[in-house]
Parts: structure tokens; sequence; C-alpha cells
């Protein structure tokens, strides 16, 4: 991640086509197997960010959305180059107090595109989702016991014993000052997205961001990962006031 002139740089080198990687940018069914994780107003994300309102020419390869944001495609020895420059802070002050967020957002969906293109060809996933504070005051890859993979470079190999998923394996796909993300071969060759979420206003306690996507998975091993990472997940996080079940008033 560099920082220019203009605001934060993030770029990737996808070893595709420029034209592989603008189709999987342009067409909505393409872009939610790559684009954060399922929910049931995925396809209505996918339409406001990548298709309402943007900008594009198709022949530069350059998109820009929400008026802010732009993507330009470079066809490089090893693929493409895909940069993403960010709106100086203050472009739209409604949404400064979340300008760090949306750039931490930015650099995970990147990484995402690369791994669904060069690993799977965008094919269909299915994600866990985990987010919130945890009780315990810490970093995310410290409480699932991954210190030392996040010391490890990108590329490297890894094998670690997680408190939340059992034994994971793979190698670093990529890290940040706040993210670190893994393949993971028993996610079917997925890939773990851990995130530390820096203090805000509007999140003063800070925060936690994990989202696994997974490949190939039977239902039967597929709710088997769901169900020990939300399990662990419930055992170590705040709960919000609004998640308490008022259980009323006792029967007389």
């Amino acid at each position: 991640m560099a920082d220019s002139g203009e605001g934060p740089r993030i770029e990737v080198t996808i070893a595709a086509p420029v034209e592989t990687v603008w189709q999987a940018l342009r067409d909505p069914r393409l872009i939610r197997r790559w684009h954060g994780w399922d929910f049931d107003g995925l396809d209505e994300e996918v339409q406001s960010i990548y298709l309402t309102g943007v900008t594009e020419d198709a022949t530069a390869h350059v998109l820009e959305v929400g008026g802010s944001d732009r993507f330009s495609l470079h066809s490089s020895g090893e693929g493409t180059v895909v940069r993403l420059t960010r709106a100086p802070i203050g472009t739209f002050p409604e949404w400064d107090a979340y300008y760090d967020d949306i750039t931490e957002g930015w650099y995970t969906f990147l990484h995402q595109l690369r791994f669904g293109l060069e690993r799977h060809g965008l094919a269909e996933r299915r994600t866990v989702f985990i987010e919130g504070t945890l009780e315990e005051p810490g970093v995310l890859v410290d409480a699932l016991g991954l210190r030392e993979v996040a010391t490890l470079p990108p590329g490297s190999p890894y094998k670690a014993e997680t408190a939340a998923g059992g034994e994971l394996s793979g190698q670093v796909w990529a890290s940040s000052p706040y993210q670190l993300l893994l393949t993971v071969e028993q996610f079917g060759d997925g890939l773990a997205v851990l995130a530390q979420q820096p203090h805000a206003a509007h999140r003063p306690e800070g925060g936690v961001l994990a989202v696994l996507t997974t490949y190939g998975l039977d239902d039967p091993a597929f709710t088997k990962v769901e169900s020990r990472w939300t399990a662990w997940w419930e055992r170590h996080r705040v709960v919000p006031d609004d998640d308490v079940i008022d259980p009323g008033t006792p029967p007389a």
C-alpha cells in the first residue's frame, strides 16, 4: 500500500490478462464471487458500489466509483496491475470518520479479487464472517494463536494450530499493518482475512474482523468450519447491548 498525492494507493498484480480482470470488475455475477462476504444484501451492495453512478472508460480500463475512488488496470509482464487510488480525505466530509475503514476494505477486496481469479477462476464460494470486539483486549491473530505466522513474509508456507479452527496450513497471501491474509488448505484452498480495526469515534474500543472464504466444501464440511469459528467467537466477543435478550418480567 502506497501513499500518493491524491490519497492512499493500493496495488495488486494479478496473474491474468487485463480483459479478464476488467470483466471481473464489471460483471455483477462475477463481482459477487470475490467482493466481501455472503449476506442477504450482497447483490445490492455490488450494484451500489460498482455499477450505480460510476464513470468508466472500457478502452483505457479505468473505473471511478462513488465519484471518488479510481481503479486503473495496467498490463505487465506478470499479468495485470490493479491500481486503486483513493480520493483525498475531505472529499466527502460526511464519510471522513470511515475513511480508514474504507481504505482497509479496499485492501481486502483487491486481494480477494486476486485470490479468486488466480486460484479458482472466480468459482462460487461460501464464506464465514465475524466482526466485533474481543472480550479480552488484544490482537485477533494473537488470540487465534497465529502470532508467529503473522511475522512471516508473503509467500511463506505455514502450519499452525489455531484456537478457533484446529490446524490450518497454507501460505501467507498478503499482509499489512492491520491485516493478515492466509491461504487455507482446510477451506478447500480458501482464504482467511484476519483484520484489526483501528480505534475510531464510531468504534472507540477498536475491533476485529475475519472473512473466511471456502471453495468446494460439501455441506457437512462447511458447517464444521462455520460452527468451529462462530463458537469460538461467541466465547471471546463482547456482546453488544442490543444483542442481549431482555428476559422480561418473571412470572408471578
